[in-house]
C-alpha cells in the first residue's frame, strides 16, 4: 500500500495495542513504511499509572512539537477513549488527513448525539432523557423504569445495563473514591473539549444517560467516510449470552437481510453528514426488531471497530486496518485490492464468567501450544485478573471477560465445530448457549435476549 510521502515519511500509530498492533503490524510488514508509537495501556500496570498525570492537550500539543523533527506525516489511532480524539486532534494541528475533531466529539457524547439523531433520523432513535444528578448523588424520585442506563461518556460497556427500579438504579450509580477518581480522570479530558468545542449548553458529560430499552437483535455496521461519500464495508452480526446484556460472539457472514444494511447505511449517512463527520472510519451499532420491521440505532463510533479487523480480512478480504492507515494519508480506500477470502464464516469468540465464584482457568503454555499447533489461523488472548479487578469487572460490566478466540471456519457449521475443538484444548466452554446443537440467530430467540444497549465492540468489552 503506497502511504508513503517521501523517504522520510513517517506514520505515527497512538494507543497502539491488542488488534491494532496485530493489524498494523500485518499491513505494515514487508512495506519498508517507517512508523512510531505512544499512549500507553489503560489496563495494564504500571503503564496506567499514566493517567493520574495524563493531560490529553499537552499531550498533543508535545506531539505537534515532534512531529517535524520525528518527520511525521500522518497519525492513525481506533483506540476508543483517548486515542481517536488524540489522532483528530494532533491532524488538525498540522493539517494533516483526519477525522474532524467536533465530530468526533459530537459521536462520542451520547447525549448529543442523541440530540443529533433526533432533528435528522428520528425514526431511527429511541426516547432518552439524562439523569438530572451527577455521579454518586441522590436518585431524582418521578422517573419510569424499566430504564437502559450507560454514561454520556464511557468506553467498553462500563457502567451500561438495564435498571428496573430506583433501588436498582441508586446501587447501580454508588461508587467509592477510588472508582470516582477514576471515572472522573477517564472523562475530563473529553469533558473540556466537548464544552469548548460543542457549545457551553451541552451536559455534562459527567452524567448518566436513560434510554428506553429495547429487545431485538444486535448488528454493527462498518464503513468510512472518504471526501463526504460514505462507502459501507460490512455488518457483524453480535451475538448475546442469553439472558445477558454481554457478548457471546461476533459473526461474519451477516444474516441481516441486505435490505435492512441499505437503511442502516442511510441512516448512518444522514447522521454522519450532520455531525461534519467528513472522513475516517466509523462504526455503527443498532438494533433490528425483525417482528416491527425496526431499526434503532445504539450509538456511533468514529473510529474502527478494531476487533472486526480480521474478520473482514478473513471472510471478504478487506484490511480495515490497511483502510485506516491509507485514510490517515490521505489515499481512496476504494484503491487498495483485496486478498482472496480465506473462510466462508469467522468470529470473535467471548469467554464469560457471570458468577464470580466460578473458577476460571488460564491455559497454560502447553494448551497454548496445542491450540496453535490445531488451529495456526486462530488469535487467542487471555485475560488474567486479579480477584479485585475481577470483582471491578463484575460491578462495571456484569461479567469478567477473560479470553477471545477468533477463529475462521469454511461456513458456519463448520466454524462451530473448530470453535468447541479450539475450547476444549484451551479448558473452556464454548460460547454457544444457544439450545443445543442450535445455530437459530437471536432475533427469533427473544425469550432468551436480554434487552442490550451501547455495547462497544471495542477489545475491552
Amino acid at each position: 500500500m503506497p502511504v508513503s510521502n517521501g523517504p522520510t515519511a513517517r506514520t505515527l500509530l497512538l494507543f497502539n495495542h491488542d488488534w491494532d498492533a496485530i493489524g498494523h503490524a500485518r499491513v505494515l510488514r514487508g512495506l519498508g513504511h517507517p512508523v512510531d508509537e505512544d499512549g500507553f495501556d489503560l489496563f495494564s500496570f504500571p503503564s496506567n499509572a499514566r493517567l493520574a498525570f495524563f493531560d490529553l492537550e499537552r499531550w498533543v500539543d508535545r506531539l505537534a512539537r515532534r512531529a517535524r523533527t520525528r518527520g511525521w506525516t500522518a497519525v492513525a489511532s481506533h483506540h476508543e477513549q483517548f486515542g481517536a480524539l488524540a489522532a483528530a486532534l494532533l491532524a488538525e494541528r498540522m493539517g494533516w488527513p483526519g477525522t474532524p475533531v467536533n465530530a468526533i466529539l459530537a459521536c462520542q457524547h451520547k447525549f448529543f448525539a442523541r440530540q443529533v439523531l433526533q432533528q435528522v433520523v428520528p425514526e431511527a432513535n429511541v426516547p432518552f432523557a439524562l439523569l438530572e444528578a451527577e455521579y454518586g448523588a441522590p436518585v431524582p424520585a418521578g422517573l419510569s423504569y424499566p430504564r437502559f442506563v450507560k454514561p454520556v461518556k464511557a468506553a467498553f460497556s462500563v457502567l451500561a445495563r438495564e435498571v428496573r427500579s430506583r433501588d436498582e438504579l441508586y446501587r447501580h450509580t454508588r461508587f467509592g473514591a477510588w472508582e470516582l477518581w477514576v471515572i472522573r480522570r477517564l472523562v475530563e479530558p473529553f469533558e473540556r473539549l466537548s464544552r469548548q468545542r460543542l457549545g457551553p449548553g451541552v451536559p455534562s458529560a459527567h452524567r448518566m444517560l436513560l434510554e428506553q430499552p429495547v429487545h431485538a437483535a444486535q448488528f454493527n455496521l462498518d464503513g468510512y467516510v472518504f471526501a463526504g461519500q460514505l462507502q459501507p464495508i460490512g455488518v457483524v452480526d453480535a451475538i448475546m449470552y442469553p439472558g445477558t446484556q454481554a457478548f457471546m460472539r461476533h459473526q461474519l457472514p451477516t444474516r441481516l437481510p441486505q435490505a435492512v444494511q441499505d437503511r442502516a447505511a442511510d441512516v448512518a449517512r444522514r447522521f454522519l453528514a450532520a455531525v461534519g463527520f467528513t472522513h475516517g472510519l466509523f462504526n455503527m451499532e443498532f438494533f433490528y426488531d425483525e417482528a416491527q420491521d425496526r431499526l434503532s440505532v445504539i450509538e456511533f463510533n468514529p473510529r474502527m471497530a478494531s476487533q472486526y479487523s480480521d474478520l473482514y480480512l478473513r471472510v471478504l478480504g478487506v484490511d480495515l486496518h490497511a483502510i485506516g492507515l491509507a485514510l490517515a494519508h490521505g489515499i481512496d480506500p476504494a484503491s487498495l485490492p483485496r486478498v482472496v477470502p480465506q473462510a466462508g464464516a469467522a468470529a470473535s469468540f467471548v469467554y464469560r464468567q457471570f458468577d464470580p465464584r466460578e473458577a476460571v482457568s488460564m491455559p497454560g503454555e502447553c494448551e497454548q501450544q496445542a491450540f496453535a499447533q490445531a488451529f495456526p489461523d486462530g488469535l487467542l488472548f487471555r485475560y488474567p485478573k486479579s480477584a479485585g479487578s475481577v470483582a471491578r469487572d463484575h460491578k462495571w460490566l456484569g461479567s469478567w471477560r477473560y479470553g477471545i478466540v477468533h477463529l475462521g471456519g469454511s461456513d458456519e457449521v463448520d466454524l462451530r465445530q473448530r470453535c468447541e475443538r479450539a475450547s476444549t484444548l484451551l479448558g473452556w466452554s464454548a460460547p454457544y448457549a444457544e439450545l443445543p446443537g442450535s445455530l437459530v440467530h437471536p432475533s427469533v430467540q427473544d425469550e432468551r435476549i436480554a434487552p442490550a444497549l451501547s455495547i462497544s465492540p471495542a477489545i475491552r468489552t
